[in-house]
């Protein structure tokens, strides 16, 4: 009798397997004709396991070749967000590019910083806006009526690429898109934190997506006009808080460049916090800066305390990003970060940390002056709650 075999777990299946071979063959390329030939191959095979919902599949493929060919990864890992982040759709006889958009703004208060529904008036102001100083002339835009925290947005390509779908066929038919929140998770409270305002884009094939692909555009511009013109519409829901809005951009791109700007963000608005909070100026305060090892170095905790204790009031997680490592320059920027924030004392500690967190509360410790990790406690009269930052 023929024996039952069991299969391996670094088996991957066929689709999988073919994503690794066109993967390697375009990162393998000599030229930009034989680069069309292999993405040509790899987004028709990446489309219809989307649109068959096969997300085991994409991500085989990427563990796999994370492990063995870090070129292949990358370009498999960009045409993976290309096919879940755009599209192309019919209307009246026209084809349409479709682009899945995020607006990212950077925010931070005492309180908790709101993740709610989008009111049908602000969805009308915002897209007015958008219209003007970020997308092209004569792109259709349609928004999600929910402000998303991080904790929110789809969690996965093939919920990716249908959010894009259903936000794209909106917008072809000038509505915008409520969504079903029922399901969402709830928000973690950060003292400062990312929220997102989620659309798609809709231009006639091969026209113009974004201002500055117009000859008399720029991004500078557009994020200069949409933080000038934009940011009063968006107060009425980020109310006691301040905010900063970011450049509207492909969808992972934006969620990328938000992830980048918050880590600088969370040090300027915690500098703010203690100064608010403790009524003290930011050069009565000390920050402390350490390296955060797993196997590898992880990430930089920052705590913040008085220049007489060696205690710590608050901490930042500043995490390393895409290829950073330890040969990144990252202690520098942060230090330049709190200089202009107005901390005076610095102090950045060369020991390497172990990636640690609290046993019974699961929070990050942070370094004190003497190279111990502690908790961050705020002074008990200012009756505040210990919290981590993005």
């Amino acid at each position: 009798m023929k024996r039952t075999r069991f299969s391996s777990r670094k088996r991957i299946s066929p689709d999988a397997a073919e994503l690794g071979r066109l993967a390697s063959g375009l990162a393998e390329s000599g030229g930009r004709l034989e680069d069309r030939l292999w993405e040509a191959r790899l987004a028709a095979l990446i489309d219809r396991l989307l649109a068959d919902g096969a997300e085991d599949d994409l991500n085989a493929a990427l563990d796999r070749l994370f492990d063995t060919n870090a070129s292949a990864h990358d370009e498999l890992a960009d045409l993976i967000e290309s096919g879940a982040e755009s599209c192309i759709l019919s209307a009246k006889g026209q084809e349409y590019d479709v682009l899945l958009f995020n607006a990212p703004l950077l925010a931070w208060s005492r309180f908790s910083i709101p993740a709610d529904r989008i009111p049908a008036s602000i969805l009308a102001t915002l897209k007015v806006q958008l219209g003007a100083h970020v997308f092209a002339a004569g792109a259709q835009l349609a928004l999600a009526d929910f402000l998303f925290s991080p904790d929110q947005l789809p969690r996965s390509f093939v919920e990716t690429a249908r959010l894009t779908r259903e936000l794209g066929n909106a917008a072809l038919a000038h509505k915008d898109v409520e969504l079903d929140t029922s399901s969402l998770p709830e928000t973690s409270r950060f003292l400062s934190d990312t929220r997102y305002i989620v659309g798609a884009v809709a231009v006639p094939r091969g026209a113009p997506v974004f201002r500055w692909n117009e000859d008399d555009g720029s991004r500078d511009n557009a994020l200069k006009e949409w933080a000038r013109q934009g940011a009063p519409c968006l107060e009425p829901l980020l109310t006691g808080c301040a905010f900063q809005p970011l450049l509207a951009d492909a969808y992972h791109a934006a969620c990328r460049n938000a992830d980048s700007a918050s880590r600088p963000y969370s040090l300027r608005a915690s500098v703010a916090f203690l100064q608010t909070n403790l009524g003290q100026p930011a050069e009565s305060f000390r920050a402390i800066v350490g390296g955060f090892h797993d196997r590898n170095l992880e990430e930089y905790r920052i705590g913040f305390g008085p220049r007489d204790s060696d205690v710590i009031y608050h901490g930042v997680v500043w995490p390393l990003l895409g290829a950073e490592d330890e040969n990144t320059d990252i202690v520098s920027e942060i230090e330049t970060v709190l200089r202009e924030s107005g901390i005076k004392e610095i102090v950045s500690l060369d020991q390497q940390f172990p990636f640690e967190f609290c046993d019974d509360c699961g929070a990050p410790l942070y370094p004190n002056i003497e190279g111990e990790t502690v908790h961050a406690e705020m002074p008990e009269p200012t009756n505040a709650h210990s919290q981590t930052l993005h």
